[in-house]
């Protein structure tokens, strides 16, 4: 080879790769944002496929790989998972070597066999597989197995093989009564809403005051920001939408008070707890920036003490019978956190095969940190009691739904999840999004995606827990980019943000095992669905029963802001988003300028403007139509229109932000930055002059009650 031959190496078979990026649900082009297809680069698709597990840098490669991508289904005797709608008809394959006897049974959930025997439905021509002449028999499985988590149980000669079986809702029911009986409640970032007892923090107790407030003024529901745990010590990532696990929750949010081991405290332990909250209840009135790292260290040593005190025996036996129910995925967790107690995020042991999940070294320090993982594990059934109580008091309080959790699209790179679930992960990608008209070179979230093949091979498994811990004791769950469930897309290490790919996953079976965990906690689903998707999408998600996101800004019919007649039925419709600002400052245009001062504009700030204000008088004009807006109107009052031409839509849920029913002006999330630029999940809830706003403020508040009573009347005449 000469020296010419190695700078520009053979570049593959163009038709061949795409053959290849299709077998493996690799996207080879998409449509941007300006409506045109784009292609993915070739260099792109090898080092995707190379994520997957496939080789494709040279022909000879690529022709392997196709040969194998339609050997590997005849190669298992069950597909890894089987995901069913329930009461629609089925197949299951069996590969089996040509003649032997094949049988196929069901065992149930409750560990009863199948009401009716599997049958045999077909029997295909054999393939020769490595040199063994292979069958492909196809089993027809009973219309009637019910809803749940299932095994099937495969037999040919002397070979067996088992697989998870699932059978999911065709449609998930949970929020009919919203369409009969359409709902509103308050959106939050939870740790912005303190109170004269926080501290420094909004907490869980926090939450179930400002569900009993909301509550008790028609409110249905609550919805916060994603509580997933962060890391096990400060500092920590102020980014909700970043965290460590999307299957346990954050610490940061206990409020200490309600422990009930602190009554039977030493006098001077009790003391000492004290004294931690004195030293950071002045941040309950700090307007400017939440300390989260203050706030956490101070806590931490409170929880330790009351870690260490006795616990009652019924209060043991809980404690036990928690960590029974949460099995092998608290401890694991509460291992990684142990660990990361004193291994920084960036060591390299976090990605050493040596020191993986399992290895010897690592089940050594599971042995050795055994007291920090019980502390772990004691944080999480604290989170779990005090969540419990929050939705139990929404609930007392008249809500329909009470607490709505946010799920966030995944973890950081350097989390617990990305070590304890790295062989469902994808290494070396990053989940973003391609350039649109808000982010012109489109974004890198620095998260690792789910492997679509072995996250299937583990039956699912870590998607349902996750699901099932989250949906614990929730009224609902809010999916954001909901899109990520049926593709994501995929920058590979060392790419720009734009220069990535779309990998498809198997939406039926994410989109079903997420319908069946709402089923069983009997909580609605909401899909953030916004930004670029193919238009079918959401008439899949409205026929399974999930509602979507409509973000009045972003409605628009042609070039006219949408009627609130024409608003879908199955979606949760609000005024804004958490990546806009709050309505005061969205209709003074302060994001202009803000991203002006930041250097986030394509063009010059005036054409920005104008362009903006040219939008809102479009928005006054249909609010002057509908009649809810004469003249000069006040800031206050213009927000309240806007809310009751929401609320004569068909939608079957209303937001009303509570930044918007005080007043605030400061965006929560300047996307395009880091907190070294703006504050981003970090801004205290405030008024109207920036001063904070307590939660023990809110029922004297006359623009809170006053918003609320409104749309309220509005949709409960």
């Amino acid at each position: 080879m000469t020296a010419s031959d190695q700078q520009h190496p053979e570049q593959p078979d163009p038709h061949l790769l795409q053959q290849l990026a299709d077998a493996h649900g690799v996207e080879t082009s998409f449509q941007g944002w300006d409506g045109l297809p784009h292609s993915v680069a070739e260099g792109t698709l090898i080092k995707v496929l190379a994520a997957l597990g496939v080789e494709a840098g040279t022909d000879e490669q690529i022709r392997a790989a196709l040969v194998e991508a339609e050997l590997a289904p005849w190669r298992r005797m069950l597909p890894p998972a089987v995901v069913i709608q329930e009461g629609e008809p089925a197949q299951v394959p069996v590969h089996a070597p040509d003649g032997a006897p094949v049988s196929l049974a069901v065992t149930l959930e409750d560990g009863s066999g199948s009401r009716d025997p599997v049958r045999q439905k077909a029997r295909l021509a054999p393939v020769n597989v490595d040199g063994v002449p292979t069958a492909r028999t196809i089993f027809a499985l009973p219309q009637d197995l019910p809803l749940g988590w299932h095994t099937l149980h495969a037999e040919a000669g002397d070979a067996t093989a088992t697989a998870t079986l699932v059978v999911t809702p065709a449609r998930l029911g949970t929020a009919r009564q919203l369409e009969e009986r359409r709902g509103w409640g308050l959106a939050t970032q939870l740790y912005s809403v303190r109170s004269r007892r926080s501290w420094g923090i909004g907490d869980f107790s926090d939450l179930a005051d400002l569900a009993a407030l909301s509550g008790t003024r028609g409110a249905d529901y609550v919805l916060v920001n994603p509580l997933h745990a962060a890391e096990p010590v400060p500092p920590v990532q102020p980014s909700p939408y970043s965290p460590s696990t999307r299957r346990f929750f954050n610490p940061l949010y206990i409020r200490i008070e309600d422990i009930p081991e602190l009554a039977y405290l030493k006098p001077r332990r009790r003391a000492a707890v004290e004294k931690l909250r004195e030293e950071v209840a002045a941040l309950n009135r700090e307007g400017g920036r939440l300390d989260r790292d203050a706030v956490y260290a101070a806590k931490l040593q409170a929880l330790e003490m009351l870690y260490h005190s006795r616990r009652l025996p019924a209060r043991q036996a809980a404690f036990d019978a928690f960590c029974r129910a949460s099995g092998q995925g608290l401890e694991d967790f509460a291992l990684w956190s142990a660990l990361r107690e004193d291994i920084p995020a960036d060591d390299p042991r976090w990605t050493d095969p040596g020191f993986a999940l399992g290895s010897p070294e690592a089940e050594s320090l599971r042995e050795k940190l055994a007291d920090r993982i019980g502390f772990h594990r004691w944080l999480q059934w604290i989170c779990d009691e005090q969540l419990e109580d929050a939705q139990r008091a929404a609930l007392r309080a008249g809500m329909r739904l009470g607490v709505v959790h946010d799920l966030a699209v995944g973890v950081d790179h350097s989390s617990a999840d990305a070590w304890t679930l790295r062989n469902v992960l994808a290494a070396g990608i990053s989940v973003g999004c391609p350039p649109d008209m808000y982010n012109q070179q489109g974004q890198d979230w620095g998260q690792p995606p789910w492997h679509p093949a072995r996250l299937a091979e583990a039956g699912y498994l870590p998607f349902r827990n996750m699901l099932a811990t989250v949906l614990r004791h929730a009224g609902g769950i809010r999916v954001d980019h909901i899109l990520g469930l049926f593709r994501l897309w995929w920058i590979p290490r060392g790419n720009t943000p734009g220069d990535g790919a779309y990998v498809r996953y198997d939406h039926e079976a994410l989109i079903g095992i997420l319908a069946l965990e709402a089923h069983r906690a009997g909580a609605v689903v909401i899909g953030e669905d916004l930004g670029t998707f193919e238009p079918w999408v959401r008439d899949y998600l409205a026929a399974r029963g999930i509602l979507g996101t409509s973000i009045l800004w972003f409605e628009y019919d042609g070039d006219a802001p949408l009627a609130p007649e024409k608003y879908r039925t199955q979606a949760l419709a609000s005024v804004n988003t958490h990546d806009l600002p709050p309505t005061a400052g969205y209709l003074a245009g302060d994001h202009v300028g803000l991203r002006s001062r930041l250097g986030l504009l394509e063009r010059s700030e005036a054409e920005e403007r104008a362009e903006h204000e040219a939008s809102l008088e479009k928005m006054f004009a249909l609010l002057r139509e509908r009649g809810y807006l004469a003249g000069e109107a006040s800031e206050e009052r213009t927000i309240e229109a806007l809310h009751l031409l929401l609320s004569q839509t068909p939608s079957a849920l209303l937001g009303v932000a509570l930044v918007d029913a005080v007043g605030e002006r400061r965006v929560q999330n300047q996307p395009g930055t880091t907190g070294e630029v703006y504050p981003n999940w970090q801004v205290p809830l405030g008024g109207p002059d920036g001063r904070p706003v307590l939660l023990d403020d809110l029922p004297a508040n006359p623009r809170f009650n006053a918003l609320l009573a409104a749309v309220d009347r509005s949709l409960h005449p």
